[in-house]
């Protein structure tokens, strides 16, 4: 087959799209796949990383704060257009996937009025704009979320999960690997820090103001800043803290990275929540507020509901972190419990499922 795979802007976009290509590949290696994105944004540099081609479009999101900027997109959006037809007369996709982001909308927008078949895989809990705006549009909505209904039509969705990378089961048997891997003292429990792609503010403040109390508390850190907070939070870092706290800009080994920990922090982001329910770690959840909607806490609630996660809002972080996080480590039975009712939502099959959706929509069924 020949799939056009679209979608960007942040990992929580590019990562189920790479995962979607990947098992595309897995189950043929003679699929031809070329994904789309927005010139300038992270998915011209991920996606080339994770082996696949990749063609940028002028299209930019609605300036919130900037409103001046705005005055380009509507010409950016009719550039776009025009290019993502061509590219469809020119590839003849089987199928075009979207993953959400702005960076979908051409050339999914192109792909129903040329009457190739379409599947998008909504993540959120809140349906981006993107995916809202083409519902009536789509042949196939892949969701994460019961309820999705009330932004798709009924007949178009299937609830299959989200799609997360493959390499992050059988992680008990990578533990010891990890620990290598990271320099960590052996014996000593250890918290995985995650803010996201780009790291996160609240998150990274909130951590170094507790490290001592961690230290103390005889627990290590694994912890990914982003790249914009790299060097100043490894400027602010004591020699004895250093000892414990192994700092990165970004992680690639995310699967060692999960393997090591025994408590997770971390933004609600949509990849983020169905990773951590199928590697089964206790998790410490502090949704992101600079999100559409809160859309990152309607993530989250469903877990919480079912004493599956812990919730701490981001206003409340740096006064709650540091006393949760030492109070989780120290209760065995807790984690136990929030490790069970996690499980229950691990959806492993994602995104073979979606994979199957796929072929079907190239079948014609």
């Amino acid at each position: 087959m020949k799939i056009i795979i679209s979608g960007g802007g942040s990992g929580g976009h590019i990562y189920p799209a790479v995962a979607i290509a990947n098992a595309l590949q897995d189950h043929d290696p003679s699929n031809e796949l070329l994904f789309v994105g927005a010139q300038g944004k992270m998915e011209m540099q991920q996606v080339p990383a994770a082996g696949y081609p990749i063609v940028g479009l002028s299209i930019r999101g609605i300036q919130r704060k900037q409103v001046f900027r705005n005055l380009s997109v509507p010409f950016r959006m009719l550039h776009s257009l025009w290019k993502a037809k061509r590219l469809l007369k020119h590839f003849q996709p089987d199928v075009v996937v979207g993953t959400g982001g702005y960076a979908s909308a051409p050339i999914l927008y192109a792909a129903t009025q040329l009457q190739i078949p379409t599947l998008v895989q909504e993540q959120n809990a809140y349906a981006g704009l993107t995916n809202r705006l083409l519902a009536k549009r789509l042949d196939k909505v892949c969701v994460a979320y019961k309820h999705m209904d009330r932004y798709f039509p009924a007949d178009k969705i299937v609830l299959t999960g989200n799609p997360v990378r493959q390499d992050i089961t059988n992680l008990a048997e990578k533990r010891l690997a990890a620990y290598e891997y990271f320099g960590l003292v052996p014996d000593r429990p250890c918290l995985l820090v995650l803010g996201g792609s780009l790291g996160a503010h609240t998150i990274n403040e909130s951590v170094l103001q507790a490290l001592d109390q961690l230290l103390e508390a005889g627990i290590q850190v694994i912890w990914p800043t982003g790249s914009l907070y790299f060097e100043d939070i490894q400027a602010q870092l004591t020699e004895q803290q250093r000892a414990f706290v192994k700092l990165y800009p970004f992680i690639e080994l995310m699967n060692l990275a999960y393997a090591a920990a025994d408590v997770v922090v971390s933004r609600a982001g949509a990849l983020a929540i169905a990773e951590l329910c199928i590697v089964g770690k206790p998790t410490i959840f502090i949704p992101s507020p600079n999100v559409v909607a809160d859309h990152q806490t309607k993530n989250l609630q469903p877990l919480v509901a079912q004493d599956a996660a812990l919730l701490i809002h981001d206003k409340e972080a740096r006064q709650k972190l540091s006393q949760t996080v030492i109070q989780l480590f120290q209760d065995a039975d807790r984690q136990s419990a929030l490790v069970q009712s996690m499980r229950h939502w691990a959806k492993q099959q994602a995104t073979a499922d979606i994979v199957t959706l796929i072929y079907a929509l190239a079948n014609g069924s």
